[in-house]
């Protein structure tokens, strides 16, 4: 459960901020759509290497410009 201290005076706006940053950060949504279907650790691995790759690619062209 997540608890956010509101400051006294302090906007619901604000503290709804801080609540989705907080969810966000703990990654509960992510893990859900992960496990919604199995994936072969074969797979994940080369999607991590392609992931890997463009990254560098990335990286490399904004080095040369």
């Amino acid at each position: 459960m997540l608890i956010i201290p509101v400051k006294d005076g302090e906007s619901i706006d604000r503290a709804l901020k801080k609540y989705k940053r907080k969810f966000d950060k703990t990654k509960v949504v992510r893990e859900l759509r992960a496990r919604q279907q199995f994936i072969k650790p074969s797979v994940l691995l080369r999607q991590s290497k392609l992931k890997a790759a463009h990254k560098q690619r990335n990286l490399s062209k904004d080095e040369q410009a």
